[in-house]
């Protein structure tokens, strides 16, 4: 094995980050003994997990004295062997772990390309990018990434060429305190979003890839069982995406805000809108600040704008209508609305105790806040669209 000043240079690299190459297997052994090889011209520090090989891959390791081995009886699937690899390596003292597949479609000479950007970013998950158009790309395949690609921007915000690849830079310290809850292929996409979420950097690096013709390929993937996990884990991912983790990170963005602040950046951005959106956004957030589900009106109002595509400071200005001094109007309107709505009529409030009283003013209150919501938010709109129409003739 012919050892460079590349590549012994590489090497140091490895143990000055506390880096190793963490190869996770199963039924590989006729691939694995040249991407050990391969592997081990760049860097001293190896792990392999044997997934509960049939094949020849313990006598195949056997050969490789020097590479650690993590090896269990039973197959559990690559997203098993992978969680079982970090906390290994991490508790071997390593604080990354490059994962590289042992089917010889990754090279070794690539692992420069991570270490170069680990430099640059000490805290990302970097992610190989592969040429998906290259020669012998599996059609399948790469509509496969696309669609993961899409549903990896809709869980997070972000854009990455190639969320399939198995070429990766992992930080171990952002995740060995997560507890993930897949086990097979979809694992990959599971780290990748929740490691966004918790604010990890996600990086794309440019990697070269092999593909063998049809007849030489060797895939675990299982096109029906494997592609429903992830179907599943991918409904699960947006669920929780639309309900919790945009509408935190946007109302933690805002809530650190003053008005003043707000009213500043809503000046410099409305420029770039449409009267139209501009006044959807006023009454929207005019809507969600009197309707009744207080607690939780900017929570489900984040929740919708984002779905709607409507701005989302605008909103949280409008929806802040409901402040303290405005409540006990909002409160008395919300009431004579829904007497009027129930057939009432009246203006006068019922302070009768009874629980018989007290039960249908709530209900006139409901009734009526969801009608005053209405015909505030539907009022606001109207008057923005108006103002801001007048104010463009002019």
């Amino acid at each position: 094995m012919e050892v460079t000043e590349s590549t012994r240079s590489l090497a140091n690299l490895f143990v000055q980050h506390q880096c190793c190459v963490l190869i996770p297997t199963y039924n590989n052994a006729q691939f694995l003994g040249a991407v050990l090889q391969d592997v081990g011209r760049y860097c001293n520090d190896i792990v392999v997990v044997n997934d509960g090989s049939t094949d020849a891959t313990l006598s195949v390791l056997a050969q490789f004295p020097g590479v650690q081995v993590l090896s269990y009886p039973k197959n559990r699937g690559k997203g098993h062997a992978l969680k079982s690899g970090f906390r290994f390596a991490w508790q071997k003292g390593y604080r990354y772990a490059i994962s590289i597949d042992s089917d010889g479609q990754h090279y070794a000479k690539d692992l420069a390309v991570f270490l170069e950007m680990l430099e640059q970013h000490p805290n990302a998950l970097i992610v190989g990018a592969r040429n998906l158009n290259q020669e012998n790309m599996n059609k399948q395949s790469s509509f496969a990434n696309k669609f993961s690609n899409f549903w990896f921007k809709v869980e997070t915000g972000l854009d990455l060429p190639d969320t399939q690849s198995g070429y990766r830079l992992y930080p171990l310290e952002a995740l060995h305190k997560t507890s993930f809850f897949t086990s097979r292929y979809e694992f990959e996409i599971e780290v990748m979003v929740r490691s966004a979420w918790k604010g990890v950097e996600l990086l794309a690096a440019p990697i070269d890839v092999f593909y063998p013709v049809a007849e030489e390929r060797v895939s675990h993937f299982r096109p029906f069982k494997d592609f429903f996990r992830i179907s599943v884990l991918n409904t699960v991912l947006v669920l929780m995406a639309f309900f919790y983790h945009h509408p935190r990170r946007v109302f933690n963005v805002y809530r650190k805000k003053n008005l003043r602040d707000l009213w500043r950046e809503l000046r410099q951005s409305l420029s770039q809108l449409s009267p139209k959106k501009t006044a959807l956004s006023v009454g929207f957030g005019v809507f969600m600040g009197i309707f009744p589900i207080w607690g939780y009106q900017l929570l489900v109002g984040f929740v919708l704008a984002h779905w709607f595509s409507l701005h989302k400071g605008l909103f949280f200005v409008a929806a802040n209508i409901s402040i303290p001094p405005m409540i006990p109007l909002i409160l008395y309107l919300s009431y004579v609305t829904g007497s009027y709505m129930l057939g009432a009529g009246s203006w006068q409030v019922n302070f009768d105790l009874s629980l018989a009283a007290i039960g249908d003013n709530l209900l006139q209150y409901l009734v009526g806040a969801v009608g005053f919501s209405v015909l505030a938010g539907t009022a606001a709109a109207f008057f923005s669209y108006l103002l801001l129409i007048l104010r463009k003739s002019k």
